[in-house]
């Protein structure tokens, strides 16, 4: 039997009773926040930190999560995919290997995507991402009681990966919206889900961001952004605030592993609940569209435009016939308001243009020649992108440019690259990687329609203009993928 070092005993027994005493206040301490009081603060002798409060706002959650998670939906969809030739085996794409086993030529398997949704009203309308139902040859909802329905897809928008869907029920339990303009950060916040098939699943956390753009999912980005775990399957599902109010939907995760690592995506409540209702109304998204190339102005262009401080959105181009000219906006108008509210960013302009309904009439405000301007724009509905496509083109080159060819615009070219037959400049035929140019931004295909706000129809003209300048920058004007934008670049 071993011993005991009787001459440690008393240094052991006092460590012993601090353990237990320092133990006993935490054990009392969270014992009494079982009753349903504020977890009392913990402070002994400033040891424990206030932050261990619990807040007032947090104390209804369980009977808040009650209330939501009924109509919070697994989602379930299935598609049909071709099967791409270069991702099998090489048996497999052997013509006579595939006939000897006859093997259908074509061949296509079926695809299930699971994820989750929310009920936004009691008769079965269902808000949830685009893509988990894009393309789905059935779509089937479960609800957190088993009922099952099979769902009608009402519409869906790839641009916002917001989609809705609907199952034939009434009386239904649902979620009621909330405002996304009284959002802080740091708001306690609670997604809801159903990730990775493990059953409804309810996690904690704060808004980290709002306003997140830039990641490059869609084309309307306007994410908040929380660290409350968001894994694989909780796509279209719940982003509720500590009073159960519907704040946004579970889009995307930012992740190196696939799952959760504290950075989780939203889509506004406020932005879903308008693509809903346009959906419902006209069968689609029908958005607003004003018809104009616009572009952040940074600290060169507010130089460039004899601008008194960096703000606003630069016009570079307004098409022909759109709203945008009928309400008189032109090239180089800086836009710093609309409706009465300043303009931040682009980001931030697009959608609100977008998410006005087309006959609006809306009041913009803009910078013309150092003076301000009051402009009346009634919007219209936004067409269909048209890409450009790209052709070869070779040629001359620029003193000023070094490592940069051009080109007169002609015909051909208008052709290869399907340019606007109005359209006339200098071509950008080769611009080395090193350049000054391409580091300002210049690329291939590029066409200068511009020199310091100087029209420039061909080379000559171009050249000549690029002759005059003795500033030691240069502001152009130029034509890229359907629209004109200014770049600034300095010798």
């Amino acid at each position: 039997m071993k011993r005991f070092n009787t001459r440690n005993r008393p240094a052991t027994f006092m460590l012993a009773v601090t353990i237990v005493f320092v133990a006993g206040i935490f054990a009392g301490k969270l014992l009494t926040a079982g009753d349903g009081s504020s977890m009392a603060t913990i402070n002994a002798g400033g040891l424990f930190p206030q932050a261990f409060a619990q807040k007032p706002e947090l104390e209804g959650l369980p009977d808040v999560v009650e209330k939501v998670v009924p109509a919070v939906v697994n989602i379930s969809s299935k598609r049909v995919v071709k099967i791409d030739p270069r991702s099998m085996h090489p048996f497999m794409r052997d013509p006579f290997f595939r006939r000897f086993f006859g093997m259908p030529d074509n061949l296509e398997q079926e695809q299930t995507s699971l994820g989750s949704g929310v009920i936004v009203s009691k008769d079965g309308y269902i808000l949830t991402n685009n893509h988990l139902v894009e393309k789905a040859r059935e779509v089937e909802v479960i609800l957190p009681d088993d009922r099952r329905f099979d769902a009608e897809i009402v519409g869906s928008d790839p641009r916002s990966d917001v989609a809705v869907i609907k199952i034939d029920a009434e009386d239904l339990p649902s979620v009621p919206f909330g405002d996304t303009s009284r959002l802080r950060l740091g708001q306690v916040v609670l997604a809801i889900g159903y990730p990775y098939q493990v059953g409804q699943t309810v996690t904690m956390g704060i808004i980290s961001a709002l306003g997140r753009g830039g990641l490059q999912l869609v084309d309307y980005e306007n994410f908040i952004q929380t660290d409350a775990a968001i894994n694989p399957g909780n796509s279209g599902g719940a982003l509720i605030n500590s009073s159960g109010d519907l704040i946004g939907i579970n889009t995307a995760i930012l992740s190196r592993s696939g799952g959760s690592q504290g950075i989780g995506f939203a889509i506004p409540i406020d932005l879903a609940r308008n693509i809903m209702e346009k959906i419902i109304k006209h069968g689609r998204v029908v958005r607003g569209w004003l018809g104009v190339s616009i572009q952040e102005v940074n600290e060169e262009l507010a130089e460039a435009f004899d601008l008194s401080e960096v703000k606003g959105i630069l016009v570079s181009d307004v098409e022909a016939g759109s709203p945008a000219e009928k309400g008189g906006l032109e090239p180089d108008d800086v836009i710093v308001a609309i409706q009465g509210k300043e303009v931040v960013g682009i980001r931030e302009f697009t959608r609100d243009i977008a998410i006005t309904e087309p006959g609006d009439r809306i009041d913009i405000e803009v910078l013309r020649n150092g003076k301000t301007r009051k402009l009346r724009v009634t919007i219209g509905e936004r067409p269909d992108d048209v890409k450009m496509v790209q052709g070869p083109g070779e040629s001359a080159l620029s003193p000023l440019f070094v490592g940069v060819a051009f080109e007169t615009l002609t015909d051909e070219h208008r052709r290869r690259l399907r340019l606007p037959a109005r359209l006339s400049g200098v071509v950008i035929t080769d611009v080395d990687g090193g350049s000054i140019a391409a580091e300002a931004g210049f690329e291939r295909f590029d066409v200068i329609t511009s020199v310091e706000r100087t029209p420039v129809s061909d080379y000559t003209e171009f050249k000549r203009a690029i002759e005059r300048i003795e500033d030691s920058r240069v502001l152009l004007r130029f034509f890229r993928d359907g629209r004109h934008y200014y770049l600034v670049l300095r010798k």
